[in-house]
């Protein structure tokens, strides 16, 4: 039996700033940015636009009219949900025009969220309680620090929406052979509907913490192998591009690779593709590996259907996951007919003043029952990139009562 990814989409949204322009901004060495950090340029998401907006944008790419009949299950991840009691799958679930022959959820745990819905999903799918149907998973966030944070240059939002099935055609995942790590920790968390809080330090040795725990908890359920030599690549939770050379240099030390020339070149060879696209978005939360995924489906030249291609999830708080999957008969063929290369040149760059405007009025409207969403914070981002293109859109808040509609 086999299950998994049949297809995936990567909304990148439509606007970016100069990750090192931003960071030079802020006070930080742009050497750290480019070096260290691994980012070039980040996501902006416009007051139009929230976590339900880019769900349904990433998805409704994806489906198709046969898609929306045979979904009865719709996961949608998310730590940047609108309500604290409505599920964002709702409003997703309209704007997707699924059936209404259909189970609905909202998932929330940190960065672990999208490979927590994908697994759900999966199980779900793989039980066969209902023989044929097909699950919708949709990973959405952006990041809400305000403009003052010195780390902000790191922030961004997207989203990434997979159909998953028993054909698949992207990546087939051994379900029942997967470690975990879990244990609570307060690295970082969201405490209100504005902030963002992170205890750098702490958020790094957790990470490690819980990548060695659940790779060990891997050999014990699938058996010990060789960490190098099992994988064709490796794809890392990347919080920021960077994290997922300290994460490889963390693993190849198990090993006895300490040598930095080694260790830096079985990087570029298994894992430095992956960054291709994360580099020019930034955060992107519980969609990190997927997008993984896709870099490596865009760059690396070496990859063949069967290949296997390991994966670490992180969520603060704290949850982690070491799994494998393998790749599908479709996998480089679908993700290069997303054509992902020419919707992150068609995004619009910010100057950092108009970056920050849009940060203000998103903090002035959080938590306001009533309020018109403007669309000229920065004149002619609408007319330019959202007008007459079909995406949905954020248009007023009524009492608490979101309206939206397409561009």
């Amino acid at each position: 039996m086999s299950v998994g990814i049949e297809k995936l989409c990567l909304y990148p949204g439509r606007l970016f700033v100069d990750a090192i322009e931003l960071a030079e901004a802020r006070g930080r060495d742009p050497r750290q940015a480019r070096e260290q950090v691994m980012v070039r340029e980040r996501t902006v998401v416009p007051v139009f636009e929230d976590a339900i907006t880019l769900a349904v944008n990433a998805a409704r790419r994806l489906l198709t009219p046969e898609d929306r009949a045979e979904i009865e299950l719709l996961v949608v991840a998310t730590e940047s949900a609108v309500d604290f009691g409505k599920a964002m799958s709702t409003w997703v679930h309209r704007y997707c025009e699924l059936s209404p022959a259909c189970r609905t959820i909202e998932v929330k745990n940190a960065c672990y969220a999208g490979t927590g819905a994908l697994k759900l999903a999966a199980s779900w799918v793989a039980a066969a309680a209902r023989p044929g149907k097909k699950a919708l998973v949709i990973s959405a966030d952006f990041t809400r620090r305000a403009t003052r944070d010195e780390y902000d240059f790191v922030g961004g939002g997207c989203a990434v929406a997979m159909v998953v099935s028993r054909s698949p055609r992207v990546l087939a995942l051994e379900l029942g052979k997967e470690g975990y790590f879990a244990g609570e920790i307060a690295d970082a968390f969201r405490p209100t509907s504005r902030d963002e809080t992170i205890d750098n330090e702490v958020s790094l040795f957790a990470y490690l913490d819980a990548l060695e725990g659940a790779y060990d908890h891997y050999q014990q359920v699938a058996g010990a192998g060789h960490y190098d030599a099992d994988f064709k690549k490796h794809i890392y939770h990347a919080p920021f591009p960077g994290m997922t050379l300290q994460a490889h240099r963390t693993m190849l030390s198990r090993l006895g690779i300490t040598d930095k020339a080694a260790i830096r070149s079985s990087f570029e060879r298994k894992v430095k593709d992956a960054l291709h696209f994360g580099a020019r978005l930034g955060t992107a939360y519980g969609a990190s590996t997927f997008i993984s995924l896709l870099g490596h489906l865009q760059v690396a030249e070496d990859l063949q259907e069967g290949d296997p291609i390991s994966f670490f999830a992180y969520g603060s708080g704290c949850q982690g996951e070491f799994y494998r999957g393998t790749l599908g008969p479709g996998a480089r063929d679908q993700a290069r007919a997303l054509d992902l290369e020419k919707a992150i040149e068609e995004r619009r760059r910010l100057s950092v003043e108009e970056y920050e405007r849009i940060e203000r009025i998103r903090d002035g409207f959080t938590d306001q029952p009533d309020y018109e969403v403007p669309r000229d914070t920065v004149p002619g981002v609408y007319e330019e990139r959202y007008a007459g293109r079909g995406l949905l859109v954020l248009e007023r808040v009524e009492g608490f009562r979101r309206s939206y509609g397409f561009s």
